[in-house]
């Protein structure tokens, strides 16, 4: 059978087009070797692509916050073991450690079974397909969504709650979810989420805004606060980080007055006293003082 030019070129055309919005062939993820990925969304459908690099942060580098580490740590332990585990949200002001602390509990027990896939806000739609590919698999996966917030009537809010509620789309066994964010809420709150409000039985009942917000976070059965530093508690990191720095190196540095109030001055400058701000006043002060040095 014969076909004419045009109808080749025609067919593809057509062939060219269908390649480009199908997803490319991907091989199934070895999780024994692989410990984490992220989750990437096509026209169509999506897959899991492996992450090579790893964040290589260890629980004892995150300084300050040692009750929310105990809290995350100990939730991960119950779920490695099967048991009964809460799906977490980690919520705070920027740059308090709530994503590191994540990214440490997998270099603490990858060993140990744990695996993580980070999914974006805006493919959390895919959590049952993301679902399906796992539910079988022996590991243990946090399913993680970083700097997570919503603005109101998002199709992906109601997935997510769903996944979480236990109803539909309801996370596998061997499954939970880590979210974090700087809104306790998920949703942004506004003067009028408290009209309606009323009192019934000397019992404050609040209005339907309030209840929508809440409805979500509700659904963590766990929730870790992460609050900027007091200027005492700010110092004792940032004294901590430049011993470790330093010690690295083999230098000892003084603090002393000069130290701290640079520390502090630092501190204004970023408009932020958290664990990532005195991280990086360490890594100015060190490396000031080895350039020095030489």
């Amino acid at each position: 059978m014969h076909l004419d030019e045009d109808l080749i070129q025609q067919l593809r055309r057509v062939l060219t087009s269908v390649e480009q919005i199908l997803p490319r062939p991907v091989p199934a993820i070895d999780w024994s070797s692989c410990f984490a990925a992220n989750w990437r969304c096509h026209s169509l459908t999506g897959y899991l692509e492996p992450m090579p690099h790893a964040d290589p942060i260890q629980m004892q580098e995150l300084l300050g916050i040692e009750q929310q580490k105990q809290l995350l740590d100990e939730n991960t332990r119950q779920f490695l073991k099967g048991y009964p585990a809460n799906n977490v949200l980690l919520w705070g002001s920027r740059g308090t450690g709530k994503s590191s602390v994540v990214r440490a509990l997998l270099n603490r027990y990858a060993d140990q079974g744990l695996r993580i896939i980070q999914v974006d806000k805006d493919d959390l739609a895919s959590l049952p397909d993301i679902f399906t590919q796992i539910a079988t698999d022996p590991h243990r996966f946090i399913i993680f969504c970083d700097d997570l917030s919503f603005e109101t009537g998002e199709k992906s809010y109601k997935i997510l709650k769903s996944a979480l509620d236990g109803s539909v789309y309801a996370a596998p066994a061997n499954v939970v979810i880590y979210v974090t964010s700087n809104r306790r809420y998920l949703l942004p709150e506004y003067e009028t989420d408290n009209l309606g409000a009323k009192m019934v039985n000397n019992e404050v009942h609040y209005g339907e805004g309030i209840e929508e917000k809440s409805a979500l976070s509700d659904r963590f059965g766990l929730w870790i606060a992460f609050h900027i530093f007091s200027q005492e508690q700010y110092l004792i990191v940032v004294r901590q980080c430049i011993d470790n720095l330093a010690g690295e190196s083999g230098l000892k540095l003084p603090w002393d007055r000069a130290s701290e109030q640079a520390a502090i001055a630092w501190s204004h400058e970023k408009s932020k006293r958290c664990g990532r701000t005195a991280f990086q006043f360490a890594k100015y002060w060190v490396g000031r003082a080895m350039l020095a040095a030489e």
